[in-house]
């Protein structure tokens, strides 16, 4: 019975997603809609670039070259640019599989599949902690919940503004925060006593690359299409509060 604890802060932690995907339940007036849309991708924008730099990277490097310099060093730059090239290949596929879709909904997908990339071994990090000492996995499940909730709006927003099917938003959202329980449940069944702080620490900064990349590739061109300056500011400055609200605070 002692996992019920640790698996439950990782299911609430993960699930937290699905809370942003209630977003597009908002009433929002037909002339406000491009507004709309370019705050809350310019504030996904923010998110996954701010996540990416003050914690995947530095804390995966902190544990990365802890013991051997030139290896954690080689070790990250080849996480990093794996991230960075399998993307580039997924979005190019999708890209010719998906000529008739919209940018926006290719987006969302691109999203979910990062974030779920993202969630997993977060999953795994929070059951781990838990498992360990429950306080330390109540303290990083705060954090994660609280960064999960707007990435659950950068996926669940252009999906359903490209497709206008609120269902299909909620699921894609709830398919990427379920990756976070399903890592925990297969850290404890599966590799337990394989996982290493190294390990995580590479996938997490091929996360990074993955998110880097999405977001000045994909996200920020997309938020230049509405011309909408003062949403752009706006959602990036919260994204920005958010971020620092995380680190100092929590």
């Amino acid at each position: 019975m002692e996992i019920i604890g640790p698996l439950l802060v990782s299911t609430i932690a993960g699930l937290s997603t699905v809370i942003g995907a209630f977003i597009v339940f908002l009433k929002i007036k037909k002339e406000n809609i491009n507004k709309f849309i370019t705050f809350c991708l310019s504030f996904s924008l923010a998110i996954m670039i701010g996540i990416s730099l003050t914690d995947l990277i530095p804390n995966s490097l902190n544990t990365l070259l802890h013991e051997d310099l030139k290896k954690g060093l080689l070790l990250a730059i080849l996480s990093i640019f794996t991230g960075i090239i399998a993307i580039k290949i997924l979005i190019s596929k999708i890209s010719k599989a998906k000529e008739d879709c919209s940018n926006l909904y290719k987006l969302g997908i691109l999203n979910m599949i990062a974030l779920m990339l993202h969630n997993f071994p977060e999953g795994i990090a929070t059951f781990l902690s838990s498992y360990q000492d429950m306080s330390m996995g109540l303290h990083l499940g705060l954090a994660i919940m609280l960064h999960n909730i707007p990435e659950g709006i950068s996926i669940a927003v252009p999906i359903y503004y490209a497709t206008k099917n609120k269902r299909e938003a909620l699921t894609k959202t709830f398919i990427s925060g379920f990756a976070e329980p399903l890592g925990a449940i297969l850290a404890y069944l599966l590799f337990k006593n394989y996982i290493t702080n190294e390990l995580i620490s590479m996938v997490l900064l091929l996360v990074a690359g993955i998110m880097i990349t999405i977001s000045i590739e994909e996200i920020y061109p997309e938020t230049l299409k509405y011309q909408e300056k003062h949403a752009i500011i706006k959602g990036f400055l919260l994204g920005i509060g958010l971020i620092l609200i995380n680190h100092f605070f929590l």
